[in-house]
This record gives structure tokens, sequence and C-alpha cells, in this order.
């Protein structure tokens, strides 16, 4: 059989109805942000097989949801989770292992607190169910440069290969090098139009989520400045869902700006000392994060 025969005959093979698609994503569990009210407004939480964009102003929380994430992605079947584990590529400096291990000590200190009866210090899940565990399960790309950027993309999928309890991608943020050093906006449109469509195949082939984390800029529109994402309309096109995060007063908010089957919604969420958690918690405290 001809490659182009062969090639065909196991893309027919590979089709699906649609009633397999719903029951199959119907049936997936998602990876908790730590907000009940964000996880509202996202349909349970991020999906897998999915890109997630998440934008907003500094300070607003974009890095410490990441790592929420990240964290996040390793709880436990047993305790509702994925039991999985994150790459997390970081292209800003903004990753702090100090914050991450902090934000693992909360995950623990819920799981602690919402199953109290599984707890058996004899089992393996209780030993797992330790902060170093947990940092233990993140992989960490440091960035400099957008070739940096690229090459680590493309390598993913021999990664994933070899890594296949990966459940989460997160890139912080997947603007950064390129807004700062590249000039040639067309061919800036072209590579990441590229780079969003190997993301996209990643999420679907390998069953996991992808999140990015973008910035934001000034736009002018009708006669004045506005703030928008990063990286123009075209970019847009580029994520399944688009989680905008922005101030209401004193107040974080989030904005779900984009979905294929959610409606447009908004919540307040907070980070707090153990993460990102909703807003009205009786836990929550205003801190100053990194």
């Amino acid at each position: 059989m001809a490659p182009n025969e062969t090639a065909q005959k196991l893309l027919l093979q590979g089709a699906q109805n649609a009633w397999d698609m719903l029951s199959e994503e119907q049936s997936q569990k998602h990876i908790t942000t730590g907000s009940g009210d964000l996880n509202g407004i996202l349909g349970g939480g991020i999906h897998c097989k999915e890109v997630t964009e998440i934008g907003g102003v500094p300070g607003i929380g974009k890095t410490q949801l990441g790592i929420q994430l990240a964290i996040n992605v390793q709880i436990p079947v047993d305790y509702g989770g994925l039991g999985g584990k994150a790459i997390y590529i970081d292209t800003e400096g903004s990753f702090m292992v100090e914050r991450v291990y902090q934000i693992a000590e909360g995950c623990i200190s819920d799981i602690m607190e919402y199953f109290p009866c599984h707890h058996d210090k004899s089992s393996s899940g209780q030993e797992n169910l330790q902060p170093e565990s947990f940092l233990a399960g993140i992989y960490y790309f440091r960035i400099c440069s957008y070739t940096e950027q690229i090459a680590v993309i493309n390598y993913l999928e021999k990664f994933l290969r070899e890594h296949k309890d990966v459940r989460i991608v997160i890139i912080d943020s997947v603007t950064f090098h390129f807004r700062q050093d590249f000039d040639d906006l067309a061919l800036r449109t072209r590579v990441l139009s590229g780079l969003s469509l190997k993301l996209m195949k990643i999420s679907k082939s390998y069953n996991l989520a992808v999140v990015l984390l973008n910035q934001v800029t000034t736009k002018f529109t009708e006669g004045s400045f506005q703030l928008t994402l990063a990286l123009g309309d075209s970019w847009s096109h580029s994520c399944t869902n688009r989680l905008i995060l922005y101030w209401k007063g004193n107040e974080r908010c989030a904005y779900l700006d984009k979905s294929p089957s959610l409606p447009v919604a908004s919540t307040p969420y907070a980070v707090t000392s153990k993460g990102v958690r909703d807003a009205g918690s009786s836990s929550c405290k205003r801190v100053r994060v990194m």
C-alpha cells in the first residue's frame, strides 16, 4: 500500500461519532482552579484536550493561578483529582519555588480538611501528600528567548511520549519574548500560528490541558486607548477558551470571554496565602504576592 493510501486509511479509522465524543467529554475530570466560583464559570475547571488562555494586568494573579493549576493537577484520583504531572514553561522568571511550596501546602491542607476519613498513614497515598512530592511533579523549563521557546514547544511531543503522566502544560507567558524581541510582525504572526496549532494538537493527542498566560497591551479604539490582550485579534483564534482577569475596585474578578460551550460569565476570586480561592471564603486574606 502506498504511503498516501496508508495515511488515508489511518485517518478514516480514527473517525468518531459526535455522541461518543460528548460522552467522552462529560466523563472527563477537570483541573480545579482552587476556587469553586471560578470552576463554576469554567464548567468545572480547566478542561483537558483544550487550550485555555488566561490574560490580565500585572499583579492580578496570572502566575498564581498557573502555579495553582500545576499543583492541583497532581491531586490524587482518590481525592477527586487527575493524579497527573505538570510542565511549566517560564519565560519571565516569575516562577518562585517558595510560593509553589506554599501553594502545595495549602492544597494538602484542603485535602486533609475535605477528606478526613481517607487518611491512612501506612498508605502510599498518604506518603504522596507531601509538598516535596508536588514540587517533584512539576517539570520546569526556563526560557530566555523566543528561539528557546520555539525549540521547547517543538520538543514537547518527544518529552510527552516519555512522560505520559503529564496532564497540563502551562506557558507563563506565551507572549513575553515575542513582544520584546520580534520586530517582523507578519513573520511573528506566522510563527505563533504554527506554535498554537502544535499546542492544540498536543492537547488532544495527549489528553492534557494547555494553559497560556498572556499579558495586556493598549489598543486605540473609537478615539480612546483600551486595554486588550497582547498579540492582537489574530491570536484570539489560537485558544479554545479565554479567561480575562481584572480588578473591580479592590476585588479580583475573572471574566470568561470565549468558550465553545459555556456562556459569557464573570466571578470574583481571591489570591490568599494558600493560593487561589473563593473571594467569600472565611479563610481568605489579601496577601502580597510576587
